[in-house]
């Protein structure tokens, strides 16, 4: 017998004689042979309590995924409704309809059903919106662009604004006559949403259109691209992008003169591809062509954005994810949280998360078979400081507690900040300087919904800079800040006049 089994089976026999002496002869004999799961398995308790009982709602099938109310009663009319088809994703195709689809069927497929599903989102826009744009002829965004003034949404016939807010949202639900229900991707089934870029971005860069999707509201409603790009350490230099949109080529150029050293690594970081959902070298790509990725100031064009759009990463099942607007990186230096929904504490710890989960799918095993990029966090905390300089743009009519100087703003905004601060309620989730709480607000718009949910808490997010930055809310549903206006005024129920809007709307202009 070797060695070690001479010394090893004497001392184990010697521990469970020990056990046996230690344990009584009545236990052992009770003792079942899963009693550790035993143990760990919770009793049946009496029901004494009312808080025991079970109710309607704990019986209900409301929790199962297949029940579940969609986020917008537009999905019914979707290709796929909605919902999410696949099988085994370490192998197959994300969104795939058949166990071994390669990426050429899915390909032709997608491309086939692509004019059907731009007409359906076509047809739902038109419904909703008049698409028209009316443009401000003396109100500009930083760089120039012309605002597009509202409201766009369509009323019932006969019905106007004042009549409408004088109903109660009872009423409103009852008539199913809300004029801003949830904004859908425009391919939330089969195609799982993902990242969507405007035309006017693909022309400059090619390798951001994908062959399944495309952007939906027209460019008058976006963001001007390029952006204006303002630094909070070098507030004199005003727009640092010299009309260019800085990226892996020219960002060197751009800011070596501009940045430290660290600042000018992080947005190295910032413009350097990494594989991203719909856009990565594997057959679950979007594109045509494989691709190294996409850059965060892809998105966040210069810091600020262009309204690209995708879907949450944090609510399933399908139906009940929610589509998101791009939002400007512009004064992240005093936000506390970070994401719409997951109120993550750092903008190093939300870097690290899209990083591992290929951005926006709160998925780490897709991330890993495209490629999944695990960063130091030494260079995350480079590109966090370079994301903190990102400045608002000039708002001269603005003190320095964030209020209208008396001496530059007109009669009209000053009536808007005093409507801002009182009646209007504004100021309660956007305070100044920045106009910005840091926290998350549930507005219960499904008080207003006859055949969709509601969105829950949302993060609020800052006004300053608001008019360089439409389509607005979560999911870009407010086209105009005049929409904006409209739907807080039913929200809130604050029977604002006509003037009172107009006011508030110039007012928001300034900041």
């Amino acid at each position: 017998m070797p060695l070690y089994l001479k010394i090893v089976l004497p001392v184990a026999g010697l521990i469970l004689g020990i056990f046996s002496l230690t344990v009584p002869e009545s236990a052992r004999s009770q003792q079942p042979p899963d009693a550790i799961a035993q143990a760990q398995t919770p009793k049946e308790a009496p029901v004494e309590r009312p808080e025991q009982k079970k109710t309607a709602h704990d019986l209900s099938d409301v929790f199962n995924q297949s029940n579940a109310v969609p986020s917008s009663e537009a999905l019914t009319n979707q290709t796929d409704r909605g919902q999410m088809n696949g099988f085994d994703f370490y192998r197959d195709l994300l969104g795939a309809t058949r166990p071994g689809m390669t990426f050429d069927d899915l390909y032709r497929a997608s491309v086939a059903n692509k004019p059907q599903v731009m007409a359906t989102q076509r047809r739902l826009l038109e419904s909703r919106y008049n698409l028209e744009s009316r443009l401000d002829p003396v109100v500009t965004m930083s760089r120039g662009k012309p605002l597009a003034v509202g409201p766009t949404a369509k009323l019932p016939a006969g019905m106007t604004w004042e009549a409408l807010a004088q109903l109660s949202p009872a009423e409103i639900r009852e008539r199913d006559i809300f004029p801003y229900k949830a904004l859908p991707h425009a391919s939330q089934g089969g195609g799982l949403g993902g990242q969507v870029f405007p035309q006017m971005q693909i022309k400059m860069f090619p390798r951001l259109e994908r062959y399944d999707v495309e952007f939906d509201l027209p460019e008058a409603f976006l963001p001007e691209f390029p952006p204006a790009m303002f630094l909070q350490n070098r507030p004199e230099l005003g727009d640092v992008s010299r009309g260019e949109v800085v990226s892996i080529n020219n960002y060197y150029r751009l800011f070596k003169d501009i940045l430290t050293a660290v600042q000018l690594d992080g947005l190295r970081l910032l413009v350097t591809p990494f594989p991203q959902e719909e856009f990565n070298p594997t057959d679950d790509r979007r594109t045509v062509q494989p691709s190294l990725g996409v850059t965060c100031l892809d998105c966040h064009t210069n810091g600020h954005t262009s309204g690209q759009f995708h879907i949450t990463p944090d609510i399933r099942p399908e139906q009940r994810r929610i589509r998101l607007d791009t939002v400007s990186l512009r004064g992240l230096f005093n936000q506390q949280i970070h994401g719409s929904k997951r109120s993550l504490r750092s903008v190093e710890d939300f870097t690290e998360f899209e990083q591992r989960t290929a951005y926006f799918n709160g998925d780490m095993i897709h991330a890993l078979k495209k490629g999944m990029n695990i960063l130091d966090r030494i260079q995350v905390t480079n590109m966090a400081q370079m994301q903190n300089m990102f400045d608002f743009p000039p708002a001269p009519k603005l003190t320095v507690t964030g209020m209208l100087d008396p001496a530059k703003a007109t009669a009209g905004e000053l009536a808007g900040q005093t409507l801002f601060f009182g009646k209007a309620q504004c100021s309660t989730c956007h305070p100044a300087p920045v106009y910005l709480d840091n926290q998350m607000h549930d507005l219960h718009v499904e008080r207003f919904l006859k055949n969709e949910a509601g969105d829950g808490p949302i993060k609020a997010f800052t006004l300053r800079g608001i008019k360089d930055s439409p389509p607005y809310l979560h999911d870009g549903r407010l086209l105009t800040l005049e929409d904006t206006v409209e739907f807080f005024n039913l929200v809130q129920e604050l029977k604002l006049t006509p003037e009172e809007k107009h006011n508030l709307v110039e007012f928001m202009r300034q900041l």
